[in-house]
């Protein structure tokens, strides 16, 4: 890489962690191209030169996001840790992204974009969904997943949580309870009567 690409490369890199930082604070329909170019420092015109438009420079900013929260769960997942500390991790991470983000925003920029959402699911089906089948696996090797829990129901729980996740997103915002979040995991990984 020359000297140009090099500097290009770091002004791209600027104004998507300016994006995705305005994101955390701004609904992504009031943010304005104007915004970004000002909060990161370049002209509206370089951000039309490296992204084209406003969508598609949202849509970059979420799949780098989608992309390096899958590393980072890939990486826990394909360690030693116990199931429990994976959980724990998946947990955390949930609840980190939740926190970031309004559910409003996950909504429009995730569910209600078909886009986005067919991208969150062509990379949960081929990256996060063999690694929890083969925690599960594991865990119950380990002993510590019942044999009770088959691969295949844990599918079919996984995939109707999937299905009904911009519902869900629905009711955290109308409520304005995102701890309903933390119950919902808690459900998903421990049951109701389940303890960590």
């Amino acid at each position: 890489m020359n000297g140009f690409e090099k500097r290009a490369a770091l002004i791209k890199e600027k104004i998507l962690r300016t994006t995705l930082e305005m994101l955390k604070t701004w609904e992504p329909s009031k943010i304005r191209v104007a915004d970004i170019a000002k909060a990161a420092h370049v002209s509206q015109v370089t951000i039309y030169n490296y992204f084209g438009s406003k969508e598609a420079l949202l849509h970059e900013v979420i799949k780098d996001y989608i992309d390096t929260s899958m590393k980072e769960f890939e990486e826990y997942m394909q360690s030693n840790m116990s199931v429990k500390e994976k959980i724990e991790r998946i947990i955390f991470h949930d609840k980190e992204a939740f926190n970031t983000f309004s559910p409003h925003m996950i909504n429009q920029l995730l569910i209600e974009d078909d886009e986005m959402a067919e991208y969150l699911q062509r990379v949960t089906n081929e990256k996060a969904i063999p690694l929890i089948l083969q925690m599960l696996e594991d865990g119950k090797k380990s002993g510590e997943i019942s044999n009770k829990v088959s691969s295949q129901a844990l599918l079919m729980f996984i995939n109707f949580t999937l299905q009904h996740y911009g519902e869900l997103m629905k009711m955290v915002e109308q409520s304005g309870n995102t701890d309903l979040i933390d119950s919902a995991l808690h459900i998903l990984f421990y049951g109701i009567c389940g303890k960590p």
